[in-house]
């Protein structure tokens, strides 16, 4: 079991401080994060959202932690523009590509958890659709009408806020903050323009509805997450993460919801990630300013020169701080680049080398250095920069042939947190590594005849050239030594 040196703490935006973590049951927690709606490839800043969470979980669960991870799909009930009124945007987007809707959910689905998994962000334990829950909503919606925190209207269900006292405790926005500002139009068959849709009524031309108590239509957006994170997490849970954008109106009304509907506290923290940025302006496909993943990947994309290769991406994204703003450049994935190859090479010496016989490294320092950074609301790039900081040190000792007594331990360590909880491992190496190694050793000794034979000329173009093809040379007195940067 992992020690816990320093009590982790995470920044609730219900409360608007850092609090100390504990769970309702411990070690079980809870945690429900609002997925993608899937009209769309995932950008930018899905990426920024799904690894800041894939790392809180891995973390939590480096703990030791039991977590029930649940991340929706909204595949129905999300209008264009999160209006009242207007088209669903699967629907939007099915007329466009001239395919059934569900074609869209499934396309976009696909493609979704096809780009997380070239991020390292691992699957979600539980990854219900709305579409697929449609009765549990159902059963939600009947309860808050029975509560008096409801009414229909002609096929309409829409949620009185007015009978929640409540309603605005996370976002600290008053009821008059959700009038018509907050939407493209007001429906006008509300009793006040605050009210939101839990349940709106299908037109003919409706593609995506169902049967309900209150006539044919399709559930509101918000409703989803509320019905599908009580039925898997139960009607109190740990924790709720989502993007600061989500904030106001989403989880506000999900909050409603589900404390009206069940009379007990939903949620214990609520964790934001912040957004990412292109020139100061927020990258969304709304705005028209996203690279999507695959875009990223390949290259293919006029904002883009090259491909970048999906775990650079994923440390691009962890050198910030999650509820920090990321603002993306080209300039700036190059220098994650370098540094994530920095990184590995250090790991890659590490891993290669043997325990020697000198002093042992003080593991329990950078161990609780860098649970220290993570326990102050998975601050990943402090602990990242206390990595290269001290593994700079142990690949010292390992190149003057003085490695740490305990590298053994130190190896285990840096599975468990670099790959365990940053995702970040070096990959391995395709190819003949003895071949490779064998060549390089060859060139090496070339080089060496060369220096004697006063051939500068071509001992530095070996050097340069080994180092182009990411091969490092390093002379010591012992010979020289080599490291490939992966």
């Amino acid at each position: 079991m992992a020690e816990k040196l320093d009590k982790l703490h995470v920044y609730n935006t219900l409360s608007r401080s850092k609090e100390p973590f504990e769970p309702l049951n411990p070690p079980h927690v809870g945690m429900y994060v609002c997925g993608p709606t899937v009209y769309g490839d995932a950008h930018l800043g899905h990426a920024k959202s799904y690894v800041s969470f894939d790392v809180i979980l891995r973390y939590l669960r480096y703990l030791d932690y039991k977590v029930r991870y649940v991340q929706n799909i909204t595949d129905v009930g999300h209008l264009v523009d999160d209006a009242e009124e207007g088209e669903d945007k699967l629907s939007k987007q099915a007329r466009i590509e001239k395919v059934q809707p569900m074609e869209i959910a499934e396309k976009y689905t696909y493609t979704y958890f096809r780009d997380m998994d070239a991020l390292n962000v691992l699957r979600p334990d539980i990854a219900p659709r709305a579409s697929g829950h449609i009765p549990e909503q159902i059963v939600m919606v009947k309860k808050l009408i029975e509560n008096g925190h409801a009414y229909e209207v002609d096929g309409n269900v829409y949620f009185d806020v007015s009978s929640d006292k409540e309603y605005g405790k996370l976002s600290g926005r008053s009821t008059e903050d959700a009038e018509s500002g907050t939407r493209v139009e007001t429906a006008s068959d509300k009793r006040n323009p605050e009210d939101f849709a839990l349940w709106k009524k299908a037109d003919d031309g409706h593609i995506m509805k169902w049967d309900s108590p209150w006539g044919v239509g399709y559930p509101g957006w918000h409703i989803e997450c509320s019905a599908m994170s009580t039925k898997y997490l139960g009607e109190s849970f740990d924790i709720h993460g989502g993007g600061l954008e989500n904030q106001f109106p989403h989880h506000e009304c999900e909050i409603a919801q589900a404390e009206c509907a069940h009379d007990k506290d939903f949620v214990k923290y609520w964790l934001h990630n912040n957004m990412v940025t292109l020139e100061g302006q927020k990258m969304g496909k709304s705005l028209g300013n996203a690279i999507n993943l695959h875009e990223f990947f390949t290259g293919d994309h006029k904002l883009l020169t090259r491909a970048w290769p999906p775990e650079v991406i994923r440390f691009f994204l962890l050198q910030s701080h999650y509820r920090s703003t990321t603002d993306f450049s080209e300039e700036a994935l190059g220098g994650a680049e370098t540094g994530l190859k920095n990184l590995h090479s250090m790991i890659n010496t590490i891993d290669n080398a043997e325990a020697g016989s000198g002093e042992a490294f003080d593991l329990e320092s950078l161990k609780s250095s860098v649970e220290k950074s993570m326990n102050d609301d998975f601050n990943s790039a402090q602990a990242i920069a206390t990595l290269f900081e001290q593994l700079k040190e142990i690949r010292k000792r390992i190149n003057d042939k003085n490695a740490p007594s305990n590298l053994d331990a130190i190896k285990e360590f840096l599975h468990d947190f670099v790959d365990g909880v940053l995702g970040i491992w070096p990959q391995e190496s395709g190819g003949n590594e003895e071949l490779t190694k064998g060549l390089i050793e060859l060139l090496i000794e070339i080089r060496k005849d060369a220096r004697s034979n006063k051939n500068f000329e071509l001992s530095d173009k070996i050097r340069d050239d080994l180092k182009e093809l990411g091969v490092q040379l390093m002379d010591g007195k012992e010979g020289t030594s080599f490291e490939i940067e992966k």
